[in-house]
């Protein structure tokens, strides 16, 4: 027999790194609230027993305001579970508790857990952890999980837990305890008490949600006696009366078993949130930031991007001449290197180390717990421009990728506040986008130079690409909350995490073992199809003009019009599976008249760019156009799955393409007069 666990708990307090301890999963962490937006299922072994652990999504209660709230909430009430783990922050327990109490409240097959001890330690607090597990009458555990410690301990508990009848007594207002008293309910699966709390409160969301997952009617009497009786002793507000309980008793018992030798423990933190969220300071430094990743970025890409194109095309040679040495037919030596494996090539060597560069470091920031306060500093123009401030978070995770920043839009409550941030994600550039926007500005801007100033001024123009995107966001945001999607902004909490020292190797590792590589996979898997296609499309002729050479011929005339070319454009409808692989294609447009040409560095691709026609007007506009155009393949399906409408994936493609393609017209006309 499997045995069910439920992990649950505040944002940020741990649980994934939990989770992965004890499945060996890989899921993502990090040092900012909303990382678990649905539920990751996996399961372990233990001295021969086999366990199946659910890490549901961080929840502050079981009220449920969100969308991860409500899931978490209702696999909690569903009690398809042997036991809820409950992970708590030693270092801000009084306020975790309030979550534990709640869940203690519907069931008594509860063990806590207090993780981040080495950070209470750091911070000289103490915690008693058995007088803690006195009072609440279940299994406590201490554990520092990212480094191993009490993971042993945990496993044992849960091994040999048993349920203890005698649950913890939340007593309320005598008030409220008379009305609970007066209602009778019929209902096998759930705690009585607790039901009838959530019956006086009138929560029919709860209500309909327990009949949908439980599967069972149940029946009551006398609620409407009991909420008259509330009225009439001016209890008017229960939810609020039964919250305040809930925190006065969480106070409490953290009094008990928390001791604080610094009570000062928090002054560096507040301390640094005073210069990076102020209003005047917060902002700069966070592009300030940008600046110093992007400029590291675009330096130490290119010497191992020019190592590793001349290793993998010395491969290509050696490929070549053994293909044709067992007499495979010529097309198909022709098709496979100068097609499929060239294509490929290419992508790794051009993607691979500027990626393995900026995601780590993009890691390590997350990792200290900066990302949080770039979204505090954006929380009031997203508030200006109707929308939620959660939306900075989501805008966030699309720097990854936009088909996660469009499923992390999950934690945003409102619909229409949740559409507009899926609308909206695709304006901040994915990491399919960023090699080939890098690349343009290294060819185009620093003049290929190793210079200290040519560098520093690629990386400056990186960061105002970046800053238009998020200002385009913001545009956007407003426009579509005063047309499609009107509405006023709703209020939410946004908790600031504490600064943790990243565990630097394991950050730099996961960032190139969960990003890196598995977008390069991904970017190889389209790019080798992507090469075969374009190889015929290349070499297939209809009367003595190839396949490609018609398909961009025909877009010329419109390419030309804003800026670009036909064979530009026809490389971002071709790069629709994955934007990776764009200027791949346009390479193979210019030179595929029968194979994509060799070249050793970016000083040979500017030089066949330039040879196609490409100027300084053509780089720009070819940027904004990566920039602001449809999302790749994945993202739209993403979105189609999350609406469930087939109408808001167009919108989310028309959208960015109609604005990309005005604003390359524009640039492209005003361009005219200065080149």
């Amino acid at each position: 027999m499997n045995n069910k666990i439920a992990l649950i708990g505040n944002p940020n307090v741990g649980k994934s790194t939990i989770f992965n301890t004890l499945t060996g999963k890989n899921e993502h962490t990090g040092n900012w609230p909303g990382k678990t937006v649905g539920n990751a299922v996996s399961n372990y072994t233990y001295n021969n027993k086999k366990y199946i652990i659910y890490d549901l999504p961080g929840t502050y209660s079981l009220i449920s305001h969100s969308k991860e709230e409500e899931i978490a909430r209702n696999f909690i009430c569903s009690k398809d579970y042997d036991i809820a783990l409950v992970v708590c922050d030693a270092v801000c327990l009084e306020r975790n508790l309030n979550l534990v109490l709640q869940i203690l409240e519907i069931t008594s097959n509860v063990i806590v857990c207090v993780n981040l001890m080495d950070e209470a330690r750091k911070k000289k607090i103490t915690i008693d952890l058995d007088k803690l597990s006195d009072i609440l009458k279940v299994p406590v555990v201490g554990t520092s999980a990212r480094s191993n410690i009490g993971i042993n301990n945990l496993l044992k508990t849960i091994e040999n837990f048993k349920p203890n009848n005698e649950r913890l007594d939340i007593k309320y207002d005598m008030v409220i305890e008379n009305a609970i008293k007066m209602i009778n309910v019929d209902f096998s699966k759930l705690n009585k008490r607790w039901l009838s709390i959530k019956l006086l409160d009138d929560d029919k969301n709860i209500i309909d949600s327990l009949k949908e997952i439980t599967g069972e009617e149940f029946k009551y009497n006398n609620i409407d006696a009991a909420r008259k009786y509330l009225t009439h002793n001016n209890i008017n507000d229960l939810k609020d009366e039964i919250g305040k309980t809930m925190i006065s008793k969480a106070e409490e018992i953290a009094k008990e078993v928390v001791t604080f030798e610094d009570e000062n423990y928090t002054k560096k933190d507040r301390r640094l949130d005073k210069i990076l969220t102020n209003k005047y300071t917060g902002i700069p430094i966070m592009l300030i930031s940008l600046l110093i990743i992007f400029w590291i970025t675009i330096t130490g890409a290119n010497y191992p991007s020019k190592i590793l194109y001349d290793f993998l095309f010395k491969i290509e040679d050696i490929l070549y001449n053994f293909l044709t040495y067992i007499n495979l037919p010529n097309f198909l030596v022709e098709l496979l290197i100068h097609g499929v494996y060239r294509v490929t090539a290419w992508v790794v060597s051009v993607m691979l180390p500027p990626m393995a560069i900026f995601f780590p470091l993009f890691a390590l920031l997350e990792d200290y717990g900066v990302l949080p306060r770039i979204a505090f500093n954006l929380d009031k123009l997203f508030k200006k421009c109707n929308a939620c401030g959660k939306q900075a978070l989501t805008m966030c995770m699309g720097f990854g990728c936009n088909a996660a920043g469009v499923t992390g839009a999950r934690i945003i409550d409102s619909k229409r506040e949740r559409l507009i941030a899926i609308i909206t994600n695709n304006f901040v550039p994915c990491n399919g986008r960023f090699p080939t926007i890098i690349s343009i500005i290294t060819m185009f801007f620093i003049g290929l130079s190793c210079s200290l100033g040519g560098s520093i001024l690629s990386a400056l123009i990186l960061t105002i690409i970046i800053l238009f995107g998020i200002i385009m966001t913001f545009i956007v945001s407003k426009v579509l909350s005063k047309t499609l999607l009107k509405g006023m902004p709703s209020s939410f909490a946004l908790e600031l995490p504490p600064y943790r020292k990243p565990q630097f190797f394991k950050v730099i590792i996961r960032s190139i073992y969960e990003k890196t590589l598995k977008i390069l996979l991904r970017a190889i898997s389209v790019a080798a199809p992507a090469g075969l296609l374009i190889w015929l499309f290349s070499n297939i002729d209809i009367n003595g003009i190839s396949i490609l050479n018609h398909l961009t011929s025909a877009l010329d005339p419109f390419g030309k019009a804003i800026g670009l070319d036909g064979t530009i454009l026809m490389g971002f409808i071709l790069g629709f599976p994955a934007n990776e692989i764009v200027i791949p294609i346009i390479l193979m447009g210019y030179l595929g008249s029968s194979t994509m040409s060799d070249f050793n560095n970016l000083t040979e691709l500017k030089n066949i760019l330039i040879t196609n026609g490409w100027t300084i007007k053509t780089a720009i506009c070819t940027i904004i156009f990566s920039l602001m155009h449809f999302p790749c393949s994945t993202t739209v399906l993403t979105i189609k799955k999350e609406t469930n409408s087939y109408k808001w994936a167009i919108i989310s493609i028309l959208i960015p393409t109609i604005i990309g393609i005005t604003l390359c017209f524009v640039i492209s006309n005003i361009l005219n007069f200065f080149i």
